[in-house]
Parts: C-alpha cells; structure tokens; sequence
C-alpha cells in the first residue's frame, strides 16, 4: 500500500476511491520514531509506503477575531482540526523549489499538507505581527501566532 503526495491511497496500484474505507485504513495508521508508517492492526502490521505525509489538508474555516481567532482545517477524511498547541501549523521550504510547504499536525505524530487553495486563505488570514523581537507574517489561532514565512529582512 501507498499513500501518494495528494493524499490518494493505493493498494497494489489501484486507487482506494471509497471514503469509508481509507478511514477504515487511516484509523490504525502509526507513525514511528523512525519515521516509518505502519498499518497495525491486533492481529497484523504491515508497513505502508507515504510519498510525503498521510493527509492533506483541504479546507479553512475561521471564527472570531484577533488573538482568539480560531482556524480550522478539514482533511481529504473529512476531519476537522483546530489550529493551535495540539495542532500546530508550520512551513517548511522545499529545498528544489524554494516553495513553502505548509504541514498541520493531525494526530499521533501524523501530519496533513496544506492544500494550495487552502494555504491561500491561511495568507488572506494572515497579518504581520511582533514576535520574539522579530516582524513575523502569519495567523493567530487559539491564542498562538503562527509563523507562514521566515523574519523579514532587517533594513
């Protein structure tokens, strides 16, 4: 089995294109310290191949303002997470592109990309804010500033 970079499931080169089933899939999904992802089951353990990350993050919702804004972000599962401490956002920069690549963390060590469309209203939810004596650009969610680009340039 795979996971591919879109988070569309695989099992012997056959998409899984029915929902219920790749919930089924991802509810005994585990990631190891390693790095490895397991499908573990009581009875069997099989590992899976993950092209990036498991999930994919789709959707933005947000409520309330300011610093207690809060952000959502549903997975191609159809899971909701809130941005904040159990949740957090960050962005990597992809080393061949330069591109951010946005991650949220979903569950037991497990991670969802941040869809292009997605992370585009993360920017239009964004704001330039005083952090740790640094001019940062990102979102306040659950009463935590998220960081969506490096410090600004000292002039």
């Amino acid at each position: 089995m795979r996971i591919a970079r879109d988070g569309t499931w695989y099992y012997r080169g056959s998409a899984i294109n029915r929902l219920p089933l790749v919930k089924l899939f991802a509810s005994v999904l585990r990631r190891e310290d390693d790095g490895s992802y397991w499908l573990v089951t009581p009875v069997e353990r099989g590992q899976i191949d993950v092209e990036d990350v498991p999930f994919v993050a789709v959707e933005l919702a947000g409520e309330g303002s300011g610093r207690d804004r809060r952000l959502s972000l549903r997975t191609n599962l159809n899971d909701w997470v809130v941005v904040g401490p159990k949740h957090p956002l960050r962005v990597a920069i992809d080393p061949e592109s330069g591109e951010p690549r946005p991650y949220i963390m979903v569950k037991d060590g497990m991670e969802a990309r941040v869809a292009r469309s997605a992370y585009y209203h993360l920017i239009e939810e964004g704001q330039w804010d005083q952090q740790e004596g640094e001019e940062r650009f990102g979102v306040w969610s659950s009463n935590q500033f998220f960081a969506l680009a490096p410090p600004a340039p000292a002039c």
